[in-house]
């Protein structure tokens, strides 16, 4: 007579996803409120040298942030300096994988007359709208960045499914196009701070 069959649990020694932890970068030193008013044209270079910018000097990570990547963390960053800096102050010499699929989302400005000049934080809102409603100009279109944030989305899921917390500095935009992929894939958003800079939102899959 055959001895029983015993099946271990499915779950036994398989440790539960980590938390996912979605960081916006800390403040750049280029300030989007500091004239002079630009026409289009101006802005897009602005908006060239804010992306390859750095963050500006003597910020600290919030405590509570600083809890959330205690320990066995794997850590992502965008692509962008401002993003880079602010993993690695949290990371504190942990590895960081920089990836562009965590890019900001575009902000091509719309072409309005060269008399039409704003502060840079209008031309953001401006250049926003207009991409929201379209108009690419030759940059990643909305849908496309739409499927780019599936992707990212997938790349922290992966991760977390190893069982450890993973943190990723992103930015501003692109950090709220993550949460719909997120929660379509089974994740919470547990904790919302909202989009300034140093705040974060955590998602936990749900059971």
């Amino acid at each position: 007579m055959d001895a029983p069959v015993t099946r271990a649990s499915s779950s036994q020694g398989v440790k539960a996803p980590g938390r996912i932890i979605v960081v916006r970068h800390g403040k750049p030193a280029l300030d989007r409120d500091v004239g002079p008013r630009l026409d289009w044209q101006s802005y897009c270079d602005w908006w060239a040298r804010y992306e390859a910018g750095s963050l500006e000097p003597g910020q600290e990570v919030p405590p509570t942030l600083l809890a959330e990547a205690e320990g066995q963390v794997t850590f992502f960053s965008s692509m962008r300096p401002r993003a880079i800096e602010t993993a690695a102050k949290i990371a504190k010499g942990r590895k960081i994988v920089s990836l562009p699929v965590f890019n900001e989302a575009p902000l091509p400005p719309p072409r309005w007359s060269p008399a039409v000049r704003f502060l840079p934080r209008t031309w953001n809102k401006a250049a926003r709208l207009s991409w929201l409603m379209g108009h690419a100009h030759g940059e990643e279109a909305v849908e496309e960045t739409r499927r780019r944030a599936g992707a990212a989305a997938d790349v922290l899921i992966e991760a977390a499914n190893k069982g450890d917390p993973v943190v990723v500095a992103a930015h501003g935009w692109f950090n709220r196009m993550l949460k719909r992929p997120l929660e379509r894939r089974g994740w919470t958003c547990v904790r919302d701070g909202g989009d300034s800079y140093w705040s974060y939102r955590v998602y936990e899959k749900r059971r």
